[in-house]
């Protein structure tokens, strides 16, 4: 039998392109995503369109109602996203309390129920927004964690936690995105929910930056107008 992973498929372009990695390994996917009470959904239908485009025949979608007590600019109605660049050493108004933290317990779960060696994860702590629950101190702690904590982990066997783009450059996702087919057009990165991507917020200079430093200006659905 094929060996099996479960990997959290937000609906962007790191959680796809880690999800055609583990398939390109071997590995037979479970996709898990979540309604945590953010501003939009349009990242959970991305998340639908990329696990049809890559074959996932499972695909859970979880509520986990973290706006409840609020604390982020992605899931407060109170709060604003901001427009204006990331600034060095400020963990942005983005930055959600314990969600990856969450996810990943719940991921547990699932990979212990379904019979599964791993968990794939589509964190980074290159070009990113600085968040705490996306290095690579923290998801070794977790993995400790993991293996005291279930009884898949004192038998021995913990699914293990896989990033693969935990130290690559945006740039660097892109183009292992475009080697592996991931449909880039189909991924949803930008926090705000309208029609197109906004070009302004964090995720969203982020990818636009490394589109078009690969050449792929066509997927930048804003023009850059920011420095």
């Amino acid at each position: 039998m094929m060996k099996k992973a479960v990997v959290l498929l937000s609906g962007g372009l790191d959680s796809a392109t880690t999800a055609a990695i583990a398939i390109e390994q071997g590995y037979q996917l479970i996709a898990l995503s979540f309604r945590y009470g953010q501003k939009h959904h349009k990242e959970i239908e991305s998340a639908k369109k990329i696990a049809i485009a890559l074959n996932i025949q499972k695909h859970f979608i979880i509520d986990v109602n973290l706006s409840q007590w609020g604390g982020s600019s992605l899931t407060d109605d109170s709060m604003t996203i901001p427009q204006a660049g990331l600034q060095a050493d400020v963990i942005p108004s983005t930055y959600v309390p314990g969600r990856n933290t969450v996810f990943i317990a719940i991921a547990l779960s699932l990979a212990e129920a379904q019979n599964a060696q791993a968990i794939y994860l589509g964190i980074n702590a290159v070009d990113y927004s600085g968040y705490p629950d996306c290095r690579p101190e923290y998801l070794q702690s977790y993995q400790h964690l993991a293996n005291l904590s279930s009884k898949a982990g004192i038998e021995g066997h913990a699914p293990q936690l896989v990033a693969p783009l935990v130290e690559d450059s945006k740039t660097d996702i892109v183009r292992r995105a475009l080697n592996l087919n991931v449909p880039i057009a189909d991924t949803w990165s930008c926090y705000q929910g309208g029609d197109t991507p906004c070009g302004l917020c964090d995720s969203c200079r982020i990818r636009d930056r490394a589109l078009i430093e690969v050449g792929r200006s066509d997927l930048v659905t804003q023009a850059l107008n920011y420095d």
